[in-house]
């Protein structure tokens, strides 16, 4: 899997043929890396250029990695990758606790290392990703909001834009009342509060389209004086 073009990593260890290796595999992977000898000039990096990803060795010289990773959590949201020789699992433990995302132990073959990073990265682009909307069924009735599609008792049913942003407003809170001016506020935006009528149109027209009986409704029941309710 190639890597995506551009991400940028920073490498900090005070190894210069590590960070020299690490560098031409990176990029003959796809990545663009920077280096740092130690914990002082990667915060810097960081100040100047931030990272998509960090790979820091424990064993710095001066401030060391865990340190290290407490002062660039204040400065950068970026995961970070520890690569560490200590083979004691209180540093790797540790050093996740304090918000590493992962750790490799020294010696590592670099397509371990590599695909490290791609999971890590793959990972906090889910994260960052909303997740799509889950779907609402209240009784036979379901709405989509990620297809915007609505169907009724497995029947689809074909509604106007408003119409389906005034049924899932609704839906969003079934079985509780929505007042007038909440729906207006929700559907239409706050320059249309204090006039009801649109709303009393749209609620006419989805009767139509959801009710045994329009002119009875037990879907879309009026509270007087309030607003509307959704039952199931």
């Amino acid at each position: 899997m190639a890597a995506p073009m551009g991400r940028h990593i920073l490498i900090v260890d005070d190894d210069g043929l590590l960070r020299r290796s690490l560098v031409l595999s990176l990029e003959k992977a796809g990545y663009r890396a920077t280096t740092a000898a130690s914990a002082e000039e990667a915060l810097g990096c960081v100040e100047v250029e931030p990272p998509d990803l960090v790979l820091l060795d424990i064993g710095l010289p001066g401030i060391d990695g865990l340190d290290a990773l407490r002062l660039l959590r204040r400065r950068l949201d970026a995961p970070v990758i520890f690569l560490t020789a200590r083979r004691r699992e209180l540093d790797e433990v540790l050093g996740l606790e304090l918000g590493a995302d992962d750790y490799v132990t020294k010696p590592f073959d670099t397509d371990v290392l590599l695909a490290r990073i791609r999971a890590v990265l793959r990972r906090v682009v889910s994260a960052a990703r909303p997740e799509p909307p889950a779907a609402i069924e209240v009784g036979d009735l379901r709405i989509d909001p990620a297809a915007h599609t609505v169907s009724l008792g497995g029947r689809s049913v074909d509604l106007a834009p408003r119409e389906f942003d005034l049924l899932l407003a609704l839906a969003r809170e079934a079985g509780r009342v929505v007042s007038v001016d909440d729906l207006l506020q929700r559907v239409w935006g706050p320059e249309y509060v204090g006039e009801p009528q649109v709303v009393y149109v749209h609620i006419r027209w989805l009767r139509e389209k959801l009710e045994r009986d329009p002119r009875r409704p037990e879907r879309i029941v009026t509270v007087r004086g309030v607003g509307y309710k959704l039952l199931g």
